[in-house]
């Protein structure tokens, strides 16, 4: 299939905005904002299984702010370029938020990128409990986050203006893959190298959407645009901090609009990355990072000529929090697990890698005594036909296309690990595939569809307010 964009159409219109501004009657309103969150040289880099300290910066990481304005409600959109945001730390940020802003803690969404060239972002209690090399950054960071983004949030409430907002979906197949894949031995496996001949087909989609959405200024100065795409920020790699490709993406759009924020958010890709197995000599490091970069914003401009106004119409924020199931673990498995981890870096005799994933997994789980790990599904839509969508964990593909396609608005943008950071969360049929997701997730089979039925059930009730709302 070749690329091509999709074409939405989005009513015009343009919605009345909040009170006490002389703002045109018929303009929405937004504000934008970067508040910068690099962490120094030498902070514990996140990503991966064993430790590595950052030697320097490639590019600087930022919490990217929108809020926008309709009938007098607020909301704000914050995507921060880390490899999540703990549970802890969103809760602290709202709170300081609706404290600097008066924007209601339920109405922010905070996601991340899932950067893998970023500082280990733990809670503030789970970095004071850490040991080892790192600690002391660590703690720093995470008590600083979330006075971070309420600093952007806030900036960006401040920056609140009357604005235009248009919307188009682009389309871009040629980036992402399946990184599981159906093997000759009748086994799922996972990354299993380039030109692998035992390779029969992936085990699942991608989803090629690349959603936008253009906010400008009433006399229509570009202010952001923001995108959605399903791949795994991991294509890096290094010891130098970077956004990954986001930050080519946003180089180059910023280019072709000056003054243009870019916030990029990461569609579900539990299961997606960059990786094409058919491609012996693919480049990696920095460059493939920027080639990637380049392509998505190719695919982000095919879009402009097709931006549509969006009718503002009510902006709603709804969420319902869901109580997940555990994996099933035997008695003795903490004890093993303990095992296995203290075997982590021993020159003989080191753990095998699925081990060390299903080790720490055991003990997270075993420290919950039962309790269910609760996830927050929570829907932001304008109008009858925009809808963002923030799920709290690595979300396989298959359940963010479920959910669009249940989806009553004409553009729905899926937010994976926004509002917490509970891991992977695969699909049922997954489950005994294993191999390393199933290995590494927290919540037990089935929680993925929980989690789509929940944000279904959010989009048809936000979406019948819309319709009842709209003027006759």
């Amino acid at each position: 299939m070749t690329a091509k964009t999709l074409l939405l159409a989005l009513p015009l219109a343009l919605a009345p905005c909040g009170a006490a501004r002389a703002a045109a009657a018929d303009l929405a309103e937004a504000g934008v904002a970067a508040e910068k969150i690099t962490p120094p040289p030498g902070t514990l880099m996140a990503g991966y299984y064993f430790d590595r300290a950052a030697s320097g910066v490639h590019d600087d990481l930022f919490a990217k702010a929108i809020v926008i304005q309709s009938g007098g409600v607020r909301a704000a959109l914050v995507a921060c370029d880390l490899i999540g945001v703990p549970r802890e730390c969103v809760e602290a940020a709202r709170r300081a938020i609706e404290a600097a802003t008066g924007i209601p803690g339920a109405h922010v969404m905070i996601s991340a990128t899932h950067a893998h060239t970023g500082p280990v972002v733990r809670s503030p209690a789970g970095a004071r409990r850490a040991s080892g090399g790192g600690k002391e950054s660590a703690t720093a960071f995470a008590e600083a986050l979330p006075g971070l983004i309420a600093a952007g949030a806030a900036a960006a409430c401040a920056n609140l203006a009357p604005a235009r907002i248009s919307a188009a979906r682009g389309f871009e197949d040629s980036l992402s893959f399946n990184r599981r894949f159906h093997m000759k031995d009748g086994t799922v496996g996972w990354n299993p190298g380039r030109l692998n001949p035992n390779i029969l087909r992936p085990a699942g989609p991608i989803d090629p959407d690349v959603p936008v959405v253009h906010f400008a200024s009433a006399q229509g100065a570009p202010l952001a645009m923001y995108v959605n795409f399903a791949m795994h920020l991991d294509t890096v790699g290094g010891l130098e901090i970077s956004a990954d490709y986001p930050y080519t993406l946003g180089k180059l759009l910023g280019g072709l609009k000056p003054g243009m924020l870019t916030v990029f958010t990461q569609g579900a890709a539990g299961d997606i990355n960059h990786i094409d197995v058919a491609w012996g000599t693919q480049t990696h490091g920095h460059v493939e990072a920027a080639r990637i970069g380049t392509v998505l914003a190719g695919a982000v401009t095919r879009t402009f000529p097709h931006l549509a106004a969006v009718s503002a119409g009510p902006l709603q924020c709804r969420s319902r929090l869901v109580a997940l199931p555990l994996p099933e673990i035997a008695a003795e498995a903490p004890e093993r697990a303990r095992a296995i981890i203290a075997r982590r870096g021993l020159a003989e005799n080191p753990p095998a890698f699925l081990e060390l994933v299903e080790a720490y997994k055991v003990i997270d789980v075993a420290e919950r005594g039962g309790k269910p790990l609760e996830a927050e599904v929570q829907v932001i839509t304008l109008g009858d036909t925009l809808a963002w969508v923030g799920l709290p964990g690595e979300i396989f593909v298959e359940l963010g296309l479920a959910i669009k396609r249940s989806s009553p608005f004409a553009q729905t943008m899926v937010v994976e690990l926004a509002n917490g950071s509970i891991g992977y969360v695969p699909t049922r049929h997954a489950w005994p595939q294993g191999n390393y997701e199933v290995a590494s997730a927290r919540c037990g089979p089935g929680s993925g569809e929980m989690l789509c039925e929940a944000a279904s059930c959010l989009l048809r009730e936000a979406h019948a307010a819309a319709v009842r709302a709209a003027p006759r």
